[in-house]
């Protein structure tokens, strides 16, 4: 019976010759020390991948590097893994890379585990009790505290049983990864292989990714369709997050690939050089930084020199936590959750790390009002894909959100964006205002206190005015017209503020003109009352009323601030009366037929060209009607 393929990988860690490899060779039959190098050294340099079968569940294994100098693949290896065998010889004791790459994978949010205590068949009884209290100790205070110790020896097999049944147990202890997200592979390393051309390994860290896929190289950008699969070293038609994978993608120059690479979808990740952070120093009493400190930023498999600037206070010390953003001095791919360690250029040491919260264009200015506490937001929402879409929203990078911009925000697909777009906005929390488009109802509620303020100012600078128009309201709030339009239909719903013909106004505002003013915008309504579809000009109005050209002027912005008077374009204004008798009348005529041509409006108006065709100009301006040539439509609501 064939095994039940999952991903799920177990790394190994541990000092330089407790036997790391030798264990996984114990496990699998592979020997992971694959160069020639290696194989003279006998110690593993490069991530060694090998297929293991533990009850009937295919999982990977790597076997990572135990030296000092090679912490940084280490580093590369953990970040993919889900628990890790952590390897002790019982003729050393614990090392100081035991305790090094605990720390990393404490660091690296590595939750389970258990113990191999090497090389019993080395040390006595004795020797091996005080080895084994010290490792109880130590392991007391870590993630592993509680986890099976398992002394054994990888020469004679004693005590592997006890080992693989506690393995066994790990195994069914983890959940598999989901393969949310969006695929991305840092790559391990590349080679060709005959028949094949470039061949590229790694872990995927998101997503799933099939054959024939196209993906993208970064942070080459160049773009290559995957030809073949293997999993495990086993050929596959996919590979997901979690996975010991290979891809085989001909287009590329495998020379031209390096370790530290990312392989993944185009559209969603670019190079960047600033990236702000969670960082938590490791609880040692000598540990210290401060803004400005240069480290070594290790994240997935890239390595790069790097500046932290702390944001909240000057510096940390060890066991201690805070916001931070860090300058690279080589442009690396990560996304939001990925995990990170910072290692001291001198001495060489492991001093912390943490999780990527986003990657920014340029450095924050820590003294930004609310920064801190977004970012604490943003940090709590990306552990969950509703949250974080649900912020992305609200916090958009330009008002109001598009899908398009959640999904590259969040680094998920488009098509699980869209569906929890619609499920937030389904319950309420956010509003649609075009097709793929969306605010925060919070930003809705948040916008009506500065649309009163706005209205409150203009009614008592200007209390003979009716209020202000759409545009005018919306370039005083900072707001964009669709967004606008949700807020002071919201408000309009509460009563808060009236609309009339397009001008807005608090509720229960009324304009009052001094008897002058009333007298003279009485007088020039009239004339346009009686001329209901030929208006007089300036200049008629003028003569008619017997007025001065200041007065006609001063007449005309009454009855256009009243909202009595419509600007159709060409200098040429309609009282409000005949607009909406012009509107009936055009109605009335495509409830019969589909279509209206131009030349017919003035005999439906019973006017000239020259006062019915500006008429249908401003119709279609206002998305009443589509003309297409001199015929016109009934324009279908969105």
């Amino acid at each position: 019976m064939s095994a039940t393929r999952t991903n799920i990988t177990i790394g190994t860690a541990g000092h330089i010759d407790h036997g790391k490899t030798a264990l996984v060779g114990l496990l699998t039959g592979c020997d992971t020390d694959r160069l020639k190098e290696e194989k003279e050294r006998g110690m593993s340099i490069e991530l060694g991948y090998a297929p293991c079968t533990v009850s009937e569940l295919e999982i990977g294994i790597v076997d990572v590097p135990g030296h000092e100098r090679f912490v940084k693949t280490m580093v590369a290896g953990a970040t993919g893994i889900d628990g890790v065998i952590l390897v002790v010889a019982a003729d050393d004791g614990i090392m100081p890379q035991t305790r090094e790459h605990l720390d990393i994978l404490t660091l690296l949010g590595i939750e389970h585990g258990i113990v191999a205590l090497t090389k019993i068949d080395r040390v006595d009884a004795d020797h091996l009790a005080v080895v084994r209290d010290d490792l109880d100790g130590y392991l007391s205070k870590t993630f592993l505290a509680g986890a099976p110790v398992c002394p054994m020896s990888n020469i004679t097999g004693e005590g592997y049983d006890a080992f693989y049944s506690a393995l066994a147990q790990l195994v069914a202890s983890i959940t598999p990864k989901t393969a949310g997200g969006v695929f991305r592979l840092p790559v391990e390393r590349a080679f060709t292989s005959k028949g094949f051309g470039t061949v590229v390994t790694g872990i995927p860290c998101a997503g799933a990714v099939k054959t024939g896929d196209e993906v993208v190289l970064l942070p080459q950008n160049v773009k290559g369709r995957i030809s073949a699969i293997e999993v495990y070293g086993k050929p596959s038609e996919e590979a997901l997050a979690g996975q010991c994978a290979a891809l085989n993608v001909r287009q590329w120059e495998h020379d031209r690939i390096e370790h530290g690479n990312t392989i993944t979808l185009d559209g969603y990740f670019e190079p960047v050089s600033w990236v702000v952070c969670s960082l938590r120093l490791l609880p040692h009493d000598k540990l210290f930084a401060q803004n400005g400190t240069h480290v070594k930023f290790h994240t997935g498999t890239s390595e790069t020199a790097a500046t932290l600037y702390l944001l909240e206070g000057d510096h940390l010390r060890g066991g201690e936590s805070g916001l931070a953003q860090f300058r690279l001095d080589e442009p690396v791919i990560a996304g939001p959750g990925d995990h990170y360690i910072v290692r001291l250029l001198s001495p060489v040491v492991t001093i912390g790390g943490g999780v990527v919260i986003d990657a920014v264009a340029r450095r924050l200015k820590r003294t930004h009002t609310g920064l801190v506490n977004e970012l604490r937001e943003h940090a709590a929402a990306i552990t969950n894909e509703n949250d974080f879409v649900e912020f992305a929203v609200r916090h958009p990078v330009e008002l109001p959100a598009s899908a398009a911009d959640v999904a590259r925000r969040t680094k998920l697909p488009k098509h699980r964006v869209q569906a929890l777009l619609d499920e937030l906005t389904t319950t309420g929390h956010i509003v649609a205002i075009a097709p793929r488009h969306y605010v925060h109802a919070d930003t809705l509620a948040e916008s009506e206190r500065p649309i009163t303020e706005i209205l409150e100012r203009f009614h008592a600078q200007s209390p003979t005015s009716v209020g202000l128009t759409a545009e005018e309201l919306g370039e005083r709030a900072g707001l964009p017209g669709n967004v606008l339009a949700a807020v002071v239909e919201r408000m309009v719903d509460k009563e808060r503020i009236s609309e009339s013909n397009g001008w807005y106004m608090l509720a229960g505002h009324t304009s009052t003109l001094p008897p002058e003013d009333q007298v003279l915008s009485d007088r020039i309504e009239r004339i346009f009352l009686e001329r209901l579809f030929t208006p007089p000009s300036h200049a008629e109005v003028e003569i008619a009323v017997g007025i001065s050209q200041a007065e006609a002027k001063r007449g005309f912005r009454l009855l256009i601030d009243r909202n009595r008077l419509i600007f159709v374009g060409g200098g040429m204004y309609f009282h409000c009366d005949a607009i909406e008798e012009a509107k009936r009348r055009l109605l009335a005529h495509f409830a019969k037929e589909d279509r209206f041509e131009s030349v017919q409006f003035k005999y439906l108006l019973e006017t000239t060209r020259k006062y019915a065709l500006p008429i249908l100009d401003y119709f279609d301006k206002i998305g009443l009607t589509r003309r297409a040539g001199n015929t016109r439509f009934l324009k279908k609501p969105q």
